[in-house]
């Protein structure tokens, strides 16, 4: 089983989000729902005793992984998530509902064993868990991957230090099978720590850390282990892992292929694929009408956004020039327009920490609401003048270069904003990139104005997005594409982090939103539809909304 609680992982659009392609057919039968967060998923449940014995599931990639390190932040991707989720240890699963349990393949009890005078965290490893080479896991692997992550070294390059830099020590416990972690600071989701565990060999150095994985992955310990990588063929394979100690799976094989994403539909037509996320009325139309293919449906906590590049030197580095163009971007719109036919009264999501029907969501976008008069008149004030149909000011025109995956709905949902930029005398310059190279080339380096892309990740452990993403450190920038913050939403963070009381975590999450809305940090799009293509042999596998896929159990019915 794996959850996807350690980090916030970037998605390629089309991998995890919601923004659905324009496609409206007056002949649709497709069903719509809400967006809302559920106790429940779709994933065609059953017994392994109704599965074959064997099979290839085969899957689908929007690019072939940076690194299949997932801590890095040039793995920390959807895909390469996707792709060592079957591999790796992890602490804990959930279900349909978010409720996490400890995943007894690899730890036999994770327990809070002390919260005074510091909050401390025991780590009973099971005794059978071993490394794909045979060595045991041990404390020693928790230990370095905190190492790591803690953020004080900035020679590993990580996607984030969240809840790691909350750690002060880890020990060995009453022998090398267990691990105490003791914490200088309390760490309210400690349960998202190790969420996705490394061997020491990936952790013990930032060389290793930055390139022991950057090309495969030697090592693992899941049901599965990667067999084989075609980069000729975008294709990877995973196998069996002769290893492995818990049940066994049913599938033979994990086959990844990269595509683009017009090709997701014709593949699942073709019986090319097994299952895929489907984007678009007319693609989920599409799907739906294949014969032996289903539509599998349940709401995720995967969302789409617009950053806004806040570095100094920027066009955007004055947050009232943001928030200025944020009052220009018609959300509601946007998210009508792509979300028809799949959702039921669509909407934007209101808010960067919680998902909709989550425990704790609020609208807090008040301050950036759609407004292209008030926008235009804060841009004169700001002394943006208009010349010709741009504005100017000290002879550097308002021109936005805005990049995004290369995807019709992604520049269909541009082409929304450009016009109406437009009327307030911007001029919005629309720059695709495949998916490989959209993050390491453009996002990443601060190489944009706006940038469109997905997250995919947090669910049950919502919080940890704060430090990844949204913390100011200007030494290590981390998951905080945009490079904006401040000192101010930095403590209130560090609060939040801090509060074991679940309710009053809750309350500093929402003044933390409060303040990234009113840096004008980013503009929430809306959560993803969660809408799956799945043949319908194909069982325990689709949609999972919350909850974490067990691997040893998906396969196909008899």
């Amino acid at each position: 089983m794996r959850t996807r609680s350690t980090t916030i992982r970037l998605a390629i659009p089309v991998v995890a989000l919601g923004l659905i392609a324009s496609g409206c057919s007056s002949n649709s039968t497709v069903q719509s729902g809400s967006v809302d967060l559920t106790s429940v998923n779709a994933i065609n449940p059953h017994p392994v005793a109704d599965l074959k014995d064997g099979g290839n599931l085969r899957l689908a990639l929007s690019a072939f992984p940076e690194s299949f390190n997932n801590l890095h932040v040039d793995g920390n991707t959807a895909d390469t998530n996707s792709v060592v989720s079957p591999t790796l240890p992890q602490t804990f699963a959930a279900n349909a509902a978010g409720e996490l349990s400890v995943d007894n393949d690899y730890f036999t009890d994770i327990q809070l064993t002390s919260t005074s005078p510091q909050q401390v965290v025991t780590y009973t490893i099971n005794p059978k868990a071993v490394w794909s080479d045979g060595s045991p896991i041990t404390w020693e692997d928790l230990r370095s991957e905190w190492q790591a992550l803690n953020g004080t070294d900035s020679a590993y390059q990580i996607a984030s230090s969240g809840g790691y830099d909350h750690v002060d020590k880890v020990e060995r416990g009453v022998d090398d099978r267990q691990a105490v972690v003791t914490f200088r600071q309390n760490y309210g989701e400690w349960k998202g720590l190790f969420g996705i565990l490394y061997p020491k060999a990936d952790t013990q150095s930032p060389q290793a850390f930055n390139d022991w994985a950057r090309n495969s992955l030697p090592i693992s310990a899941g049901p599965f282990l990667v067999s084989s990588i075609d980069r000729t063929q975008n294709r990877i394979t995973l196998s069996h892992n002769p290893k492995w100690w818990g049940d066994a799976p049913k599938l033979d094989n994990i086959t990844f292929s990269v595509l683009d994403y017009t090709a997701t539909l014709p593949a699942i037509q073709n019986n090319e694929l097994d299952e895929s996320y489907m984007s678009g009325l007319e693609a989920v139309t599409g799907a739906k009408n294949t014969p032996g293919v289903e539509i599998r449906r349940a709401s995720e906590p995967s969302t789409s956004l617009i950053a806004f590049n806040g570095a100094p030197g920027a066009i955007l580095e004055d947050v009232k020039v943001r928030q200025a163009i944020a009052k220009a971007i018609d959300r509601k719109t946007i998210v009508e327009t792509f979300q028809h036919g799949i959702v039921d009264q669509p909407k934007p999501l209101n808010n960067h920490i919680y998902i909709a029907g989550q425990t704790g969501y609020q609208d807090n976008s008040a301050v950036v609401g759609f407004d292209l008069d008030a926008a235009g008149k804060e841009l004169d004030a700001l002394g943006w003048v208009m010349k010709g149909d741009t504005r100017e000011k000290d002879g550097r025109k308002l021109e936005l270069r805005d990049v995004m995956y290369q995807q019709d709905s992604w520049v269909d949902t541009a082409k929304i904003i450009q016009q109406d930029l437009q009327k307030i005398g911007v001029k919005l310059i629309i720059q695709t990139a495949p998916g490989t190279g959209l993050f390491t080339n453009l996002i990443d380096p601060g190489n944009y104005d706006l940038a469109q892309y997905g997250l995919s990740g947090g669910g049950a452990l919502p919080l940890q997005i704060l430090r990844q993403m949204y913390y100011y450190d200007p030494q290590n920038w981390q998951g905080n594409k945009s490079r904006i913050g401040s000192p101010e939403l930095n403590t209130v963070i560090d609060q939040t982090l801090a509060e074991l009381d679940p309710g009053k975590a809750i309350e500093l999450a929402n003044k933390a939103d409060q303040m990234i809305w009113a840096e004008a940090h980013s503009v929430m799009l809306n959560q993803a539809s969660g809408t799956h293509a799945a043949r319908i042999d194909l069982a325990n596998w689709g949609a999972f909304g919350l909850a974490t896929p067990d691997y040893t159990k998906v396969g196909f019915l008899k």
